[in-house]
């Protein structure tokens, strides 16, 4: 049994018995280099996986009922978040961008995909709200935290409430710093490609977290996909 089967198992049970309006089943997936590094440095994307990494990965997304990354990735990479190296449904795009810095020229505004919902906070302009549901983006409105983030609990009912049952989150660092503060990851799929790149690391550091903030690993499964190293674990919230 392959990577993905093991992910489409755990995905498969996870949303079978969850509630009505209860979290989406959370699949946290990127690629890292060997050291840890998932980028140069900040806002400097970095093809990290091969090419047989990345046709997983658009696999991956095609089990998905939704995939989401935050606006800083929009803006350093432009990612279209569709399954086109693979076969399947596109999901539906999720970004995170409290402050609607979402770029007008942005690929996810253009062609069949699903428009993406841009999840912002209830401080955000609302002039730029106009613009970008002119352009076909439908604005979600969310109360922000004292840093001015999305809440990510109150996000994960928002997206059960829309009948998102799966969410496959892809980054940057804070993005996913924030998933795992929240406890709100159920699986990770992690490409770990065989070279050493001393830079960006997927944790946000500035976010400090304790040692018994990270979740414990069980079930782990790796398989060899191109030259990479793939990964799939379950978390364990509890304490160790």
């Amino acid at each position: 049994m392959g990577i993905l089967e093991e992910a489409m198992i755990h995905l498969d049970q996870g949303t079978r018995v969850a509630e009505p309006n209860h979290s989406p089943f959370v699949t946290v997936s990127y690629a890292q280099s060997l050291d840890g590094s998932i980028a140069q440095r900040p806002g400097h994307p970095l093809n990290i996986s091969s090419r047989d990494s990345l046709i997983l990965t658009h696999r991956l997304r095609a089990i998905h009922e939704a995939i989401l990354v935050g606006i800083g990735s929009v803006l350093a990479d432009d990612p279209q978040l569709t399954v086109r190296h693979a076969t399947g449904r596109n999901p539906q795009p999720v970004i995170l961008d409290s402050r609607l810095r979402f770029p007008s020229y942005a690929k996810l505004l253009n062609g069949s995909r699903p428009v993406p919902w841009i999840v912002t906070s209830d401080q955000a302009d609302r002039s730029r709200e106009q613009t970008l549901k002119g352009l076909g983006a439908e604005i979600i409105r969310l109360p922000a935290d004292e840093d001015g983030r999305i809440n990510i609990r109150t996000l994960m009912r928002c997206l059960a409430q829309k009948g998102i049952r799966s969410l496959m989150v892809e980054g940057g660092s804070q993005v996913i710093t924030s998933f795992i503060l929240a406890r709100a990851v159920n699986q990770f799929v992690v490409c770990i490609a065989p070279f050493f790149v001393g830079g960006t690391p997927i944790i946000d550091v500035t976010a400090g977290l304790k040692p018994s903030q990270y979740p414990r690993l069980v079930n782990i499964y790796h398989e060899k996909v191109g030259s990479d190293l793939i990964l799939r674990a379950d978390t364990n919230w509890s304490e160790p």
